[in-house]
């Protein structure tokens, strides 16, 4: 795991109203283990909790007091985002690097950071054969929202399995086999995929999936369709986690048509597509990898890191040079 991972298990044990054990079970952490991280971070704080010994850094990489204080004004203007995602908005936006790390320990002492309103999700399973690709596996689910004085309304979305991007979603009244028709042929619109490349679909076992409709559907587009075992939503773990972070922040606001609720949806989609970044995609957004732009971030980023090391080492010989 990561220091930040283990991070937030130490904070949530912490403040766990269960007991040590019982709280360390649900995570599916073994008890030695945390022990273990706990005192590393007790005897060393947060870099104790690094993979290996972290060495002391050189008095050339130290920053400089003007973008200390540039990441203290971006961590109060985007409270939102993570330490990670603080620093992969700086190389991208501000066009120079720092590393997570560093944000979490400025951060830390300046007594801004925050702890997770949620519990993590175990991801115990994996496919045998992940996706190499986009469009070779899209997962599709239903959750619900409710609407004052107008009842519970449904969510359908199309995600892909490799990049996570949202292809498409629509807000329904109920859960129908129609729904799911409806939501999937917007997503074919939006990947232009012919029907020669059509991908595999990923669902669960509710009645709208298993309908002789939706079968018949999905044959005609050329889709086979995969279900995912009785009990057991991990095997959708990626459209469960999508569920999770975005109720995370829509459920802090009431809804009162299905209009807002709606507009609101749309506009976390947008972010998640477009800005969020994701650990497990090497901190690029869904868009990133789904339209194939990883590689050239990554090295655009990749060089922002170089010239700014560049520029911090010539800094600190300049001046050791004049005040020799």
């Amino acid at each position: 795991m990561t220091q930040t991972e283990k991070m937030e298990i130490i904070t949530l044990v912490e403040q766990s109203s269960d007991s040590i054990k019982t709280t360390l079970r649900e995570l599916g952490i073994n008890r030695s283990t945390f022990y273990g991280w706990y005192k590393q971070y007790l005897t060393h704080g947060y870099d104790g909790l690094a993979l290996s010994p972290l060495r002391r850094q050189s008095g050339w990489n130290q920053l400089p007091p003007s973008q200390k204080s540039r990441i203290i004004e971006l961590a109060l203007e985007h409270p939102a985002l993570s330490c990670r995602e603080l620093a992969c908005y700086i190389v991208d936006n501000e066009g120079w690097f720092v590393s997570e790390s560093t944000i979490y320990r400025l951060l830390k002492k300046q007594g801004l950071i925050t702890t997770p309103a949620y519990r993590l999700m175990e991801a115990a399973d994996h496919f045998v054969n992940p996706t190499t690709a986009p469009n070779q596996l899209w997962q599709t689910d239903f959750t619900y929202f409710k609407v004052k004085q107008w009842g519970w309304y449904y969510l359908s979305t199309v995600l892909d399995d490799y990049s996570r991007f949202i292809l498409s979603w629509e807000i329904c009244p109920g859960m129908q086999a129609t729904d799911v028709e409806r939501t999937l042929q917007k997503a074919l619109h939006v990947s232009g995929l012919p029907h020669e490349k059509r991908p595999r679909l990923l669902s669960d076992n509710g009645s709208a999936y298993v309908s002789h409709y939706l079968k018949g559907y999905l044959k005609q587009q050329g889709i086979e369709h995969v279900r995912s075992a009785p009990f057991h939503p991990m095997t959708q773990g990626k459209i469960e986690r999508y569920h999770r972070s975005m109720k995370n922040i829509l459920l802090l606001e009431h809804y009162f048509t299905p209009d807002e609720l709606a507009g609101r949806i749309a506009e976390w989609v947008e972010y998640y597509n477009h800005q969020r970044y994701h650990e497990s995609l090497n901190n690029l957004t869904p868009a990133d990898v789904y339209y194939g732009r990883q590689q050239q971030r990554l090295e655009e980023r990749k060089k922002i890191k170089n010239v700014t090391m560049l520029s911090r080492r010539k800094n600190y010989i300049c001046q050791h040079v004049s005040t020799a």
